[in-house]
């Protein structure tokens, strides 16, 4: 397989996921698959993985293994597509998710994903079909605008992002990632451009993906599609994203309300493997800056 992607925390993810060397695995975001390859070379001729990846750019770099089975689609079907490909008793033994934007994305200028090239503003993962970042940019009113960049980039003065874009898009629409720096310059804080523009760059993406809806959707298929015993893995890189995946592995809901049989007992489908996130090394965020703000949470179905 070629890496043109570098998989984040690769020993300690895989450590937890595999505990079953002939059992069945789904690596939900193959990216450049690494994380998938690791799998593959921990377990034995028994083995198989299932890969998802809605972007056919990251499908296109898995090599030929017998064991491995690729899926074109949405992680949130992952239970549908278990089904499909491992029948519908099948027992998956871990279940993999890297939630973050692959290298191969972010340093591919066209797919409009970084605001470091002048580029069509797109950001789709599945470039197949569904609205681009220019469509959001462009046809949604300020309101809906300033929600997006407070909820989902926790931008500050979101407001003002809003309203120059608008005023902006009076003269023509916005089309590219250098066009819409541009227009909204009077926000970026000094000395902190960089940083206030990934956030802007990240609330158009989750929107443009629908990433917060697809993973509440994932993580709720998760449960049917685990055995007893088996493992979720999942890496984050934001707050929002690594909340939704603690509260779920907690109570079993997003919104973390706890429920509890007649007994008094906690009603959740997992049991959290490490009470608090596995952060990456140092060595690692040396050779990786992109691994910086990932957080990997482990759970086990019971």
């Amino acid at each position: 397989m070629s890496q043109y992607h570098t998989p984040v925390l690769l020993k300690e993810s895989i450590d937890a996921l595999v505990q079953n060397t002939s059992g069945l695995y789904i690596d939900a975001t193959f990216g450049g698959g690494g994380h998938t390859a690791e799998i593959l070379s921990r377990l034995t001729p028994g083995g198989k993985v299932i890969a998802f990846d809605r972007d056919i750019d990251a499908l296109a770099q898995a090599g030929s293994d017998p064991r491995l089975k690729l899926v074109h689609g949405d992680f949130r079907f992952v239970r549908n597509f278990a089904r499909l490909h491992a029948g519908a008793d099948a027992a998956v033994d871990g279940i993999l998710a890297d939630l973050g934007v692959s290298s191969h994305q972010f340093d591919t200028a066209e797919r409009g994903f970084s605001f470091r090239f002048d580029a069509p503003l797109d950001m789709r993962m599945n470039t197949e079909g569904g609205i681009t970042a220019a469509d959001v940019v462009n046809d949604y009113d300020a309101r809906k605008l300033e929600a997006i960049f407070r909820t989902y980039g926790e931008v500050d003065n979101a407001r003002k992002v809003a309203q120059l874009i608008e005023s902006a898009r009076k003269a023509g629409r916005i089309e590219t990632t250098g066009k819409l720096s541009e227009a909204i310059a009077k926000a970026l804080p000094a000395y902190a451009e960089h940083k206030y523009l990934a956030k802007v760059y990240q609330a158009l993406r989750i929107e443009v993906n629908h990433e917060m809806r697809s993973l509440e959707k994932f993580l709720q298929g998760t449960v049917q599609t685990l055995k007893k015993g088996g493992r979720l893995v999942v890496i984050t890189y934001h707050s929002l994203e690594d909340r939704m995946v603690k509260n779920f592995i907690r109570s079993g809901n997003i919104e973390g309300t706890v429920e509890k049989d007649i007994y008094g007992k906690t009603d959740t489908p997992f049991e959290a493997v490490n009470r608090k996130p596995v952060l990456p090394a140092e060595e690692e965020i040396a050779a990786n800056t992109r691994a910086r703000s990932a957080k990997l949470r482990i759970a086990e179905r019971i």
